[in-house]
């Protein structure tokens, strides 16, 4: 047994195409492309050609998705370079439980090709695709102050991600602010005062509130039309998958997707259903899960409930959840004490019962308006005794009313307010937008965020730190932050700090670590790419995630052999090509829209 570092093989371009120099981007279309062993895995590839000398037959574990399957294939390939004879089979198993692994090595397959064609597709059109635009990009902007020495990076899931940020804070800065006005109506019982919240809830017209609430005040009783006591369910959560992890991290932690990611991988299996049958054992070894030892007993004792069937099955991965207990005092950092504990209090809340409690609702009438007011009371807190990251609990006590009776409220008024600005992107929101776009895997969605932010097309920070302040007419973010676009990382502290000339106050951390959730600004940089190719007119344009979506479409055809590799690597060369054309004809455009961030800085609180 021995292991691997995921992929092994590099793809590039032959030692005609690799320069910059050495052809327009145009030609890396076709140009020819070469395989071979990059420099982190020679070590690796010479232990397995080393172990595949005298080896009968050669067992393949990696993970059993698209991408297990075709580093699987790597690893055949090196083999059978020094052994051609090699019997290769495959392991299939979603987990390392011990039957798992057992009935995985009694019933071997053979690589699934298809899959492995379908990888190999996506990373030669990344390669193609993302080289062509950056060369091409990157000197179409050479000529702009500020950019003179950047590269600008292109690549079919960076930019939708970028994409995804810009329309956001597009929205924000948009935004006009509308007034609207409502009426609440307040009563004291046994000393508690309930508040009903109108049926209407709001209108945008004054007048016919100030109508509708004279009214009101013209009746000058109320009645209670309606006492209505159900009961209620608080579902406990799904089985974590890697996705719900990034996003749960930066909500509950304040870390980042890439941190979260990191610091899991040390202490959890990662994965999607968590498997029947196998749940009481992981509870019944003491050293596996004893973080919150009352809880597991309670489970233990017939308080045990099977986990809920997730969506989400890719028959690759298991959720994640713990299989080994790890003392505190043996994970180096307290990031990874708390993303430890959250998997385990997620795994524990995954196996007890839902909450339990009761809602009463109380409908008004008063005048000719309706008025309710809704109280809770929690019955079982079952999962949410573990589980602290959810909060279930009444707005307000509500005293005792009876159906038909009757009062003078204690208050009645005329509240006003404004519809609010939606907040810029936050991470848990960037990675859902990603998930349902199919903008890169559970795997990689953090790395495109990452890169982003260290291209300096998007700064992170955390949620409520960036303010609306003082706008730029042409783009930007208001103040507070590092010159957004500058030349190189400057004096604003490093690559991780706003990524200009400095700035007031030392501008942002890029990386995106402790501090609260963080949400995601365009830089000018960023803004400037994005319109620039929206306003190019294509009928897809690169910020968008409809040209990867199809690409994804079509690596799941080659899965299920409706289409072949060299199909789709033909048609996607076609269709990026074609759009390439055409951004070099309206290059102007987009050299205008990005002289913009030579103008105006960008400052983010």
């Amino acid at each position: 047994m021995t292991s691997v570092l995921g992929h092994t093989v590099e793809w590039d371009f032959d030692d005609g195409h690799r320069k910059w120099s050495s052809c327009p981007p145009s030609a890396l279309f076709e140009a020819r492309t070469v395989q071979v062993i990059s420099d982190r895995a020679k070590d690796v590839a010479a232990n397995i050609a080393s172990e595949a000398r005298n080896a009968q037959v050669l067992f393949i574990w990696t993970d059993c998705d698209r991408e297990g399957e075709y580093i699987g294939t790597e690893v055949r390939d090196i083999a059978r370079r020094m052994n051609p004879n090699i019997m290769v089979k495959r392991a299939k198993f979603s987990n390392i439980e011990r039957a798992h692994i057992l009935r995985a090595a009694q019933y071997p397959v053979d690589l699934d090709e298809r899959q492995a064609a379908a990888v190999s597709a996506r990373i030669e059109l990344d390669l193609r695709i993302g080289a062509v635009f950056t060369r091409w990009q990157t000197y179409a902007l050479k000529g702009i102050q500020g950019l003179e020495d950047r590269l600008i990076s292109y690549g079919s899931c960076q930019f939708p991600t970028l994409g995804f940020v810009v329309e956001r804070y597009n929205r924000v800065k948009k935004f006009i602010p509308e007034p609207f006005w409502s009426i609440k109506v307040m009563h004291e019982r046994n000393n508690i005062n309930v508040t009903f919240n109108w049926d209407r809830n709001r209108l945008f017209d004054r007048m016919s509130t100030v109508i509708l609430f004279e009214r009101c005040l013209v009746a000058k009783t109320a009645t209670v039309t309606g006492v209505v006591t159900k009961p209620a369910r608080k579902w406990k959560p799904l089985p974590l998958t890697t996705i719900e992890l990034q996003k749960q991290g930066s909500r509950f932690l304040g870390l980042s997707s890439q941190l979260v990611m990191t610091k899991n991988k040390r202490q959890a299996i990662l994965g999607a259903c968590l498997p029947k049958g196998e749940l009481i054992p992981i509870l019944t070894v003491p050293e596996k899960v004893t973080f919150v030892t009352c809880f597991e007993t309670r489970l233990m004792n017939g308080g045990f409930s099977q986990p809920r069937m997730g969506k989400n099955n890719d028959k690759a991965h298991p959720p994640i959840h713990p299989v080994v207990y790890v003392a505190p005092n043996a994970l180096a950092t307290s990031d990874e004490r708390r993303v430890y504990e959250f998997v385990v209090r997620r795994f524990l809340a995954c196996c007890s019962e839902d909450a339990i409690g009761e809602t009463t609702t109380i409908n008004l009438q008063y005048g000719d308006e309706g008025f309710h007011a809704s109280g809770l009371v929690v019955l079982q807190r079952n999962y949410l005794e573990v589980y602290v990251y959810d909060r279930w609990e009444s707005s307000q006590m509500l005293p005792q009313f009876h159906q038909g009776e009757t009062f003078v409220p204690k208050e009645a008024n005329i509240t006003d307010g404004k519809t609010t600005a939606p907040g810029y992107l936050t991470e848990p929101e960037l990675i859902a937008l990603m998930d349902v776009n199919g903008i890169g895997t559970d795997a990689t969605m953090a790395e495109h965020i990452a890169k982003i932010i260290e291209r300096l097309y998007v700064f992170a920070a955390p949620r409520g730190r960036v303010g609306g302040g003082e706008d730029n007419e042409d783009g930007g973010a208001g103040r507070g932050a590092g010159r957004g676009a500058g030349r190189g990382a400057g004096r604003g502290g490093g690559r991780g700090r706003g990524g200009g000339r400095g700035g007031r106050g030392g501008g942002v951390a890029a990386g995106g670590g402790r501090g609260g959730m963080q949400e995601f600004i365009p830089s000018n940089l960023g803004i400037a790419l994005v319109e620039g190719y929206d306003q190019i007119g294509f009928d897809n344009s690169l910020s968008k995630p409809f040209l990867r979506k199809d690409m994804e479409r079509c690596m799941k055809q080659i899965c299920a052999g409706t289409m072949t590799r060299r199909d789709v690597v033909d048609a996607s060369i076609e269709q990026y090509r074609e759009i390439f054309m055409k951004a070099s004809q309206q290059v102007n455009v987009l050299q205008a829209v990005s002289s913009r961030i030579t103008r105006h800085s960008i400052w983010l609180v």
